[in-house]
């Protein structure tokens, strides 16, 4: 396009190893990312602690906590579901900070636009629900997704396939997708109009457009950051409500 070569689309994702190539410890930038997500936000709630009056940074912190407490736990899961605010916070802070890279500069990538993280995260999600219907109802859990209540005899079968499919991989199925094909898309596609702007600027007869050009650059920057808020928290909130199933399954 104009002289310029747009990317193959395996560069948009692959990233050239920093160690460890070809071992199980092989650490690139998509690893440097998912670790900077966890120390992150671990220092900052680790900093805010040592605030006896809040201010600042345990300011910060505890809208956090209020917002996952407000936003999440109570209207999915009740008062109860206080005691998985660690929990879901720690998915929400993880989720967020690794989708944020993306606008960051000489990162420009979201480790949620690879399917190791979300994949994890989901699982994570799967487990906790499980156990947890698995604590609070023992077999029952599991007989009742399988063979449902209240379902007439004939369609009973039916029914708990349905249910067991539902329950056991089209939600952490959905909950890993759902991260994933966004972030990937808004990579692809900030990609796209950076590599826009530079062939405009190299242009000179085209030179009139690059404003435009870059002005929804800008643009679909700040929509990004928006959409790895959004995700961070609709990750959450989906596994508060997969929680909530598991504690009240005939709600």
């Amino acid at each position: 396009m104009f002289g310029l070569e747009y990317p193959p689309i395996g560069n948009l994702v692959e990233w050239k190893y920093y160690f460890g190539e070809g071992t199980f410890y092989e650490f690139n930038k998509i690893g440097l990312i998912s670790l900077l997500a966890l120390i992150i936000p671990s220092t900052m709630f680790f900093l805010a602690k040592k605030d006896l009056v809040p201010r600042g940074l345990q300011n910060i912190v505890e809208s956090h906590v209020e917002f996952i407490e407000n936003q999440v736990i109570l209207p999915a899961i009740g008062p109860d579901g206080l005691r998985y605010m660690p929990l879901l916070l720690s998915i929400f802070v993880f989720v967020f900070w690794g989708n944020i890279f993306e606008v960051i500069p000489t990162f420009h990538m979201p480790a949620n636009a690879r399917m190791a993280n979300p994949m994890i995260l989901a699982l994570v999600a799967l487990v906790t629900f499980v156990g947890v219907g698995v604590k609070h109802h023992g077999f029952t859990y599991f007989k009742d997704i399988i063979w449902p209540p209240g379902v007439p005899i004939g369609l009973k079968w039916l029914v708990g396939l349905i249910e067991t499919l539902s329950v056991f991989i089209l939600r952490p199925f959905g909950l890993a997708v759902r991260l994933f094909a966004n972030m990937l898309a808004g990579h692809i596609l900030l990609v796209t109009f950076g590599v826009l702007c530079i062939a405009l600027w190299q242009q000179s007869a085209l030179a009139l457009v690059l404003p435009f050009s870059f002005a929804t650059l800008v643009g679909l920057t700040g929509f990004e950051v928006m959409v790895s808020l959004i995700q961070a928290f609709v990750f959450s909130l989906l596994t508060a409500v997969y929680i909530s199933l598991s504690l009240h399954p005939h709600h």
